[in-house]
């Protein structure tokens, strides 16, 4: 009776035929461009990025693997083709407020143009402008204020000495200017005279000069406004030669960046500075001064103001920029403000401004990792600010962190113009979308990448364009027509269904690596099947110890399991086991032992906290089946121990749900069960086989104990009829059950299972199970 489960040899695989399909090998195929089966993600990818409203930037989500960075980048790309490359932005000097650097733009390409120009204007400026004050013209008509102030200032000094005469001095030149000196005799006084005067003499001079003093009050406030009206002439000489050169340059930079009014501004404040700073030009620049390791020359570093920091540069981007920034720490992503030590002191100004991925990305896009940029906090913060406010702003890091600073700048913001893609997980894209309310006005757009496609004639065709573009791509040698199927089988195993295959492109790459250098051990010019499966087999065998160790374990006894015989409330379940990449079956023993206690299961390991919620909800839905069976009209009566033998570790999951009811039944029953059939399966209350996961790798665990061990050909494995979809087994496997040695049953409810367990129908076991309970109740009432 148990063959009406049986499955037949090709429901156990997914065989892949290309028969159809004209082409010998991959060489004949042209190489895909795009992505497979992600129609969802990728319409979703387009619409973000046509989509020009604040708000619609995009994250990409899905498993990695499965393609999803690459083809974000490659999708901008497209994108960025058909728009313009952005403006160029540089920093210059802020005449109005030195301590934020005012940021111009132009057009893409001129910004490198515009720091030649201004930087060679000023060093053009430097060299003409000290050769416009030594010329010919210079000198005469500085002789010609001199002559006329000095003409001045002769007859307001003949007026002194008239005056001093009659006080009894004479004013003469000096260094220092005039100086009065006493006159005897109608010449001015010797010191050797003034050294001989009398007390009373001197007396008198000294009163004489005071009234002196007081009478010619006048004439020097005459003789200051000279001085005055003097340096006043000599500046505005200085300004009317000099403003012939500066005019004629700055005109220049005017009409070749005829640009915004901010840009005009600038140069009417350049110039302004220029003139008012011109004795600075007169002097001829000179060298840095060496002879102190850390001293740097005053003038010179006084023209670092008429320096352009050329922040962004886009003059060799041929459309809008991708940047791809990998490390988006602050400095890399939002810029920085350099210092340099001078004299033991930190300092900065415009020039030491650096650009971040954000600047470099302006007008265009830029992708991150997710997990990248959550592990820096500030990042995060400070690009979602950028986001909000549609600008760039740059801090200084230190400052940021709250640590002092000698001084600091604060650049005037850039406007941001560029489309952020982030590429993470459904879990994290949850958690923001939940608790971060920025995350929801800024992300609106979500490309959810799927991890498996539908496996159709266009999918199994743009599969092997895949494959021909990996080896073209790659350089790896082409696959002939039967080694395409091989790859195409193992898609659909890492999918876990028949009629799926794998988005998880990283993996299948691996193998058509690893298929490649088996091929070229072989010195064969083509990776054909034997290749295929060598890779898939060395991969296992690279990571398969652990496994090898527990089947050697139940080999020599030290983990005791039957493969052969029946006994009572004792069951072989299947537990699936993680290492790394690779997981594996493991049979566990499962025990029920009866006995006359209070009702239910007592399960040893929920019991001892070794079991997860899920894992206890499929003992309570036990409980459940149970007693609707079993105790719908008296109590059950009795106790049901319940535990997994020679398990030490955590157990999670409802999968052995159904091994440990049958376990049970037995115990109740006292009938045995066939030791040589393990099983796996979760089960609802009213006894409804559900599917569980793993079930390849659980069979073929059972199936690689008993090939230790010993085939009888009696051994089998029960699986829920809904995970045939699923199996994708080795060919090992199908040829034994293909040969009649390993058997593979696949039920709906928990009574088709009673039959191929333990040879007995439904009824035959209820029977004797409501005969065990009475007894045990009678015995109890006794």
């Amino acid at each position: 009776m148990d063959k009406d489960y049986k499955l037949s040899a090709g429901e156990l695989k997914s065989n892949c035929s290309l028969e159809e399909y004209d082409f010998e090998t991959t060489q004949e195929l042209e190489p895909l461009r795009g992505i497979i089966g992600q129609e969802r993600g990728t319409k979703a990818l387009q619409f973000g990025l046509r989509m020009g409203k604040k708000g619609y930037n995009i994250y990409v989500s899905g498993m990695s693997g499965t393609g999803r960075s690459s083809f974000a980048y490659s999708i901008a790309e497209e994108f960025a083709k058909n728009r313009p490359a952005p403006k160029d932005w540089v920093y210059v000097y802020n005449f109005s407020n030195s301590s934020s650097p005012q940021a111009l733009s132009f057009k893409v390409g001129m910004g490198k143009e515009f720091k030649k120009d201004l930087e060679g204007m000023i060093t053009d400026l430097r060299k003409e402008i000290p050769e416009k004050f030594q010329g010919i013209e210079y000198e005469t008509r500085m002789n010609d204020i001199f002559k006329v102030i000095n003409q001045k200032k002769a007859d307001i000094v003949k007026k002194l000495n008239e005056k001093s005469m009659q006080y009894g001095f004479v004013y003469t030149p000096s260094e220092t200017g005039l100086v009065s000196v006493p006159v005897r005799n109608g010449r001015p006084m010797s010191e050797e005279e003034y050294a001989n005067l009398s007390i009373e003499e001197r007396e008198k001079l000294i009163t004489s000069y005071e009234e002196l003093r007081s009478a010619t009050v006048e004439e020097f406030d005459a003789l200051r406004l000279l001085d005055e009206e003097l340096e006043k002439s000599l500046i505005q000489l200085d300004k009317t030669l000099a403003s012939e050169v500066v005019s004629y340059q700055i005109n220049k930079l005017i009409n070749k960046y005829d640009g915004s009014e901010k840009t005009k501004e600038f140069f009417e404040k350049l110039e302004l500075d220029i003139m008012e700073n011109i004795n600075r030009f007169k002097k001829k620049s000179t060298p840095m001064n060496y002879g102190f390791p850390f001293y740097e020359n005053i003038e010179e570093s006084f023209f670092t103001r008429y320096m352009v920091n050329l922040f962004v540069d886009n003059s060799q981007l041929k459309h809008a920029p991708i940047i791809n920034e990998t490390n988006p720490v602050y400095i890399n992503l939002m810029g920085n403000i350099e210092y340099k030590s001078l004299m033991g002191v930190l300092t900065t100004d415009f020039t030491q401004i650096k650009a971040g991925s954000l600047h470099q990305a302006n007008g265009g896009y830029i992708i991150f990792q997710m997990r990248e940029i959550l592990n820096n906090p500030i990042s995060w913060e400070m690009l979602k600010r950028a986001l909000k406010t549609e600008e760039i702003n740059i801090e200084n890091y230190n400052k940021l962190l709250g640590l002092a600073l000698t001084d600091s700048l604060k650049p005037e913001p850039i406007p941001l113009d560029v489309k952020v893609i982030i590429i993470g997980d459904i879990y994290t894209y949850d958690l923001l979308y939940t608790y971060d309310d920025d995350f929801r006005k800024l992300f609106k757009v979500m490309a959810d990448f799927d991890v498996e496609m539908d496996k159709n004639k266009q999918n199994l065709a743009n599969m092997g364009y895949f494959i021909a573009n990996q080896c073209k791509t790659n350089n790896l040698k082409h696959l002939d027509k039967r080694a395409v199927e091989r790859i195409i089988e193992y898609s659909s195993r890492v999918a876990e269904h028949k009629d799926k295959l794998s988005t998880n492109f990283n993996q299948i790459i691996e193998i058509l690596y690893e298929a490649d250098f088996w091929a070229s051990e072989d010195n064969a010019d083509m990776i054909n099947e034997h290749h295929v499966l060598k890779a898939i087999e060395e991969k296992i065998y690279r990571s398969n110890k652990y496994e090898e160790k527990i089947n050697e374990m139940f080999k020599e006894g030290t983990l005791i399991l039957d493969i052969k015989g029946e006994k009572i409330g004792e069951i072989n379940g299947l537990a699936v086991i993680g290492t790394g990449e690779y997981s594996f079956g493991k049979p566990n023993k499962i025990t029920a032992t009866v006995y006359s206690g209070k009702d239910g299961i007592l399960h040893i390991e929920r019991e001892t906290k070794q079991s997860g919620p899920i894992h206890t909800k499929g003992v309570l839905t036990l409980n459940g089946y149970i007693g609707e069976r079993y105790a719908k009209i008296k109590p059950l009566g009795v106790t049901i121990g319940l535990g997994f033998e020679q398990s030490y570790s955590y157990i999670e999951g409802d999968s052995a749900s159904c091994a440990e009811l049958y376990a049970i039944l037995s115990a109740l029953s006292g009938f045995p069960i066939k030791q040589s059939i393990a099983i796996t399966g979760s089960m609802n209350q009213k006894g409804r086989v559900q599917p569980i996961g793993g079930v390849n790798e659980k069979i073929e665990g059972f199936f690689r104990l008993c090939k230790e061990i010993g085939f009888t050909g009696e051994q089998g494995v029960i699986i829920p009829k809904s995970n045939v979809k699923n199996l994708i087994l080795r060919d090992e496997v199908v040829e034994k059950v293909s040969k009649g040695e390993f058997s593979i049953y696949a039920i709906e409810d928990v009574e088709d299972g009673v039959e191929i367990l333990f040879g007995k129908t439904i009824e035959e076991l209820d029977k004797a199970i409501f005969e065990n309970l009475k007894k045990i109740r009678d015995d109890k009432e006794s």
